[in-house]
């Protein structure tokens, strides 16, 4: 156990790594009340159902995915603070004007806020790939992975709270403003020094494309990381929704929360021994335990709350040493000044898994029963895994068999 800690010990001791730690903590809390706080907006104060709270979510989202990689690609180009200044900017006005705009409007400004949003994830892994050395990154990621657990257990029940105790979103919304403005100046602090180099704003790297043109990044390898990124937030996703449909099934619908923050202990737990151990399990491993443990649950789920939270421990996990691996493969598998727009592709691919993951387990729900949202979304997450093993085995470099024929022997010089 010490020799386990010893290892983060290290990480924690290195020159401005508690900062991208500390700043990726806070920085992240407005973001993980956000889209909560749109969705009850538009229920209590605008007085429209449930279907028009989750359009405004979606726009949000949409608007998110599709500007994740250009935000990525500006930090690479112009730097960390014009970006997160601009930004954050942009998202302290939509949030503290939202609350004043028709329905609309309110969805028209949502895609655009998504769009210009804080990249704040993509900003903490770059500041991750570029500040700490390699030989730390796994330790890096994984507590990054474990650090979002604890936002995501936070953010959402703190605006739930604020919003309920007055049955209204506007002062909720307008701290949320002050929070996305307040979380820009932070990210500046991530900036690196002008003598660090790394992925800050100056010339492409002249590695980063082949000779024909084709980026060096977008290789089938590169591609499935970006595969299994979506298949781990769509097995998430489904889960989530799965959880609540197969408790309300048995009446222990009160639970969902106690089950969710079992299931996020189990993940903080993982990623810790992820971080920690000296045999590390690669990624697309990871994601088929991943996919395969999460499948089954929702039979254990039937016999109650209890139950399904011991059922959900295995897959819990590996939530966050997946999440940590595949961040680390990416930003591995990219020149250094590309880093920012590679993670903000992640960023895009795991956007659009949430926003696959919760319709297609609800779909299978409504069409059958609770338990098979957890075993489709789990089976479609493990199928890109095994599909990702199945490339490395047989794109792996074959040893040459020594030739025979004197003729093809190269000549020594």
């Amino acid at each position: 156990m010490l020799k386990a800690f010893a290892s983060y010990r290290g990480l924690l001791a290195l020159p401005g790594a508690r900062t991208v730690f500390v700043v990726g903590l806070l920085a992240r809390l407005p973001f993980t009340a956000a889209s909560m706080a749109l969705a009850l907006h538009v229920v209590i104060d605008l007085d429209r159902g449930y279907g028009a709270a989750g359009l405004a979510d979606l726009m949000l989202t949409v608007g998110g995915a599709v500007g994740a990689p250009l935000l990525g690609r500006s930090l690479d180009r112009f730097g960390v603070r014009p970006v997160v200044l601009v930004t954050g900017a942009v998202d302290a006005v939509f949030w503290i004007g939202a609350p004043y705009l028709s329905y609309p409007w309110l969805l028209a400004a949502s895609v655009v806020a998504g769009f210009m949003g804080l990249p704040v994830f993509t900003a903490i892994r770059r500041a991750i790939a570029t500040n700490i050395p390699s030989e730390h990154q796994r330790q890096a990621f994984a507590l990054d992975a474990i650090l979002v657990e604890v936002v995501f257990m936070v953010g959402p029940a703190v605006a739930v709270g604020a919003i309920t105790a007055v049955n209204d979103a506007t002062a909720t919304m307008t701290g949320i403003g002050v929070l996305y403005l307040g979380a820009g100046l932070l990210l500046t602090r991530l900036a690196p020094a002008p003598a660090a180099g790394g992925a800050a704003a100056g010339p492409k790297d002249p590695e980063a494309t082949e000779p024909g043109g084709r980026s060096l990044w977008l290789r089938p390898g590169f591609l499935l990381v970006l595969g299994v990124s979506l298949a781990a937030n769509l097995v998430l996703a489904g889960s989530e929704i799965s959880i609540t449909a197969v408790l309300r099934g048995v009446g222990d619908t009160e639970w969902a929360g106690v089950c969710v923050a079992i299931w996020c202990a189990a993940s903080m737990f993982g990623g810790f021994w992820h971080g920690a151990t000296s045999r590390p399990w690669r990624l697309p491993r990871l994601m088929l335990l991943m996919g395969l443990t999460i499948a089954p649950v929702g039979i254990a789920g039937h016999a109650g709350w209890i139950w399904l939270a011991v059922a959900m421990l295995p897959s819990g996990f590996m939530c966050a040493p997946t999440l940590a691996s595949a961040s680390e493969e990416i930003t591995r598998a990219v020149p250094p000044s590309v880093v920012g727009q590679a993670a903000g592709l992640q960023g895009s691919a795991m956007t659009i898994g949430g926003a696959i993951g919760a319709p297609l387990a609800g779909a299978v729900i409504d069409h059958s029963a609770p338990a098979w949202g957890f075993a489709v979304t789990g089976l479609v997450g493990a199928s890109l895994a095994a599909a990702t093993i199945a490339y490395q085995y047989f794109a792996r470099p074959k040893p040459a068999e020594p030739s025979t024929d004197q003729a093809d022997t190269p000549a020594t010089v």
